[in-house]
């Protein structure tokens, strides 16, 4: 692995471990569990599982790669996308991405939860990076993964990247519906102001 490839590396495992830190300290705050994948109506296992996938994936993999090489022979993705530039633009988005999502997670204070109930969900934040995105954490961690393919262009990376992103459209979805259900009105007014993923929603005058 090249220096770029090991700095974009140890990002990535300073995001994990920051991120369970600081559920950990938001969970203190709360004076509450945050974990709440397996709670409520909707089904969460299948997003939660894809979560896990890719994050230990994001963790493990690299350290096979540089042990043991890239069992898929003559790898297209790497031929394709191999090189000191890619490894430049990756870093920066891994670096980018890292930073959009923890910043996301601390601004959310004590309404950070990791999954979606009924009834558990915190106070609406919808300023910061929240107003001109819903989902401000699932936008850096994309941005981080995206990167990190680019960094170590693979097919098993890929395939880490496409379960995330996965995983977070359907997570969205689940979290849309037990917010409008749970906070009502101000959450619908939000959602018809904020863009799901990144944007401002431009009002047409009456």
């Amino acid at each position: 692995m090249s220096g770029m490839e090991i700095a974009s590396y140890l990002m990535v495992v300073v995001y994990v471990i920051s991120f369970l830190a600081m559920s950990a300290i938001l969970a203190k705050e709360a004076g509450r569990p945050v974990w709440l994948f397996g709670k409520g109506g909707e089904k969460q296992a299948l997003p939660a599982l894809l979560f896990k996938l890719a994050f230990a994936g994001a963790v493990i993999w690299p350290l096979l790669l540089a042990a043991f090489g890239n069992p898929v022979a003559d790898d297209p993705l790497h031929a394709a996308l191999d090189g000191p530039w890619y490894d430049v633009l990756g870093h920066l988005l891994v670096v980018l991405g890292a930073c959009v999502a923890l910043l996301s997670q601390r601004y959310m204070g004590t309404s950070w939860r990791i999954g979606a109930a009924e009834g558990e969900q915190g106070a609406i934040v919808d300023s910061g990076p929240f107003a001109i995105s819903r989902n401000p954490v699932f936008v850096g961690q994309a941005v981080l993964f995206i990167g990190l393919f680019i960094v170590l262009p693979s097919l098993i990376q890929a395939g880490l990247t496409f379960a995330l992103l996965v995983a977070i459209r359907l997570q969205v979805a689940i979290e849309e519906r037990v917010l409008a259900a749970s906070l009502g009105q101000p959450y619908l007014a939000y959602r018809a102001r904020v863009r799901r993923w990144l944007g401002v929603i431009r009002q047409l005058p009456a």
